[in-house]
């Protein structure tokens, strides 16, 4: 997924398609001059659905469409015959994304599995003909129904990524080092902050042919819930995750405060972010002795599991894919 690639947040115009006139007609043939109503009713207009399409990992595919309008059901005819309905559109995004009412930010729904579908606005029924209207006291009704009128509004779709492990650190922690040594994911990496500009997403391979998926976001810095740096554009990214990791380097001045720093934005964006399982990894520990190492794990958290690491040199990488694996799996964990 390059970044000129990514795209997590697309605006839309949608119609539903109006509901067809049902038909005031009266069977006129050779032999029947006087025939009573056969007028059918109405097609109804095509649906606005949101379906869930696991091949897909962006909303790059919507980003110039504009307007999506749904087909209008057809006129009703004569001899009873109902009109033909119209199509519905089809809005394929990722799993993880979710609609909404651009004006009144109304939730319109959330796919979260492979053809799921969510309809986001319904067509108009179709109007009933005077067939329907026919009764014992009125035998020739000269009128039918028209069909209901469409929906139609501005829909914003947003990407939350589906993974089970979501990469919460500073920029320049490591974190797309980390999914690069990891994963087959090939993000792009430098020597300054912000290198990650847009979310990557790897498969990690464990043992016995099991995997995982882990989720980079670019990184955080103090005051990003009010919107410093990136803000709280990716931070979104990480809601739907199991298992948040937290990176901090090890030539961090202290590293038990820049966990905490960036503990307090997750619980200033979303408090419920805190709830999720945490690890600490400690990553670039290959450019530190022994002695530095045991007095920054003194001052580590009790309660939050911790892990070494060096991508460069693959130090504590098993025992980071071993707790991880722990974490998903062992749903009474209390990590």
């Amino acid at each position: 997924m390059s970044g000129s690639n990514f795209v997590d947040y697309v605006k839309i115009f949608c119609r539903s398609g109006k509901g067809g006139n049902g038909s005031m007609h009266f069977n006129r043939a050779k032999y029947v001059p006087k025939g009573g109503p056969d007028g059918g009713d109405g097609g109804k207009g095509g649906d606005v659905v949101m379906r869930g399409n696991a091949q897909m990992w962006t909303l790059l595919h919507l980003r110039y469409t504009k307007h999506l309008f749904a087909e209008d059901g057809e006129s009703g005819g004569a001899n009873q015959r109902t009109g033909a309905s119209g199509k519905n559109i089809y809005i394929d995004v990722p799993l993880g994304s979710t609609a909404y009412d651009a004006d009144t930010h109304e939730p319109l729904g959330e796919v979260t599995e492979d053809g799921q579908e969510i309809v986001l606005m319904r067509g108009g029924r179709g109007g009933k003909g005077n067939t329907f209207f026919k009764t014992s006291t009125m035998q020739a009704p000269k009128f039918s129904q028209p069909g209901e009128p469409s929906e139609e509004r501005w829909i914003v779709i947003e990407l939350k990524l589906l993974a089970d492990v979501g990469l919460v650190g500073f920029p320049n922690a490591g974190k797309s080092t980390l999914l690069s040594t990891v994963s087959a994911a090939k993000p792009e990496i430098a020597d300054y902050p912000f290198t990650t500009l847009t979310p990557n997403l790897g498969i990690v391979p464990y043992y016995d042919f099991k995997s995982f998926i882990m989720a980079d976001i670019p990184g955080i810095i103090e005051g990003a819930a009010e919107g410093k740096g990136l803000g709280i554009r990716f931070l979104r990214h990480i809601e739907r995750n199991s298992i948040l990791l937290f990176l901090i380097s090890a030539d961090s001045p202290n590293v038990k405060e820049s966990y905490d720093i960036l503990l307090n934005e997750l619980k200033k964006y979303n408090p419920d972010l805190l709830d999720k399982k945490r690890i600490l990894a400690v990553s670039k520990c290959d450019l530190i002795d022994e002695d530095t190492m045991k007095n920054i794990r003194r001052h580590l958290p009790k309660k939050v599991p911790h892990v070494f690491i060096s991508s460069a040199t693959n130090q504590g990488i098993k025992e980071l894919k071993d707790l991880i694996w722990l974490c998903i799996t062992d749903d009474d964990n209390e990590l």
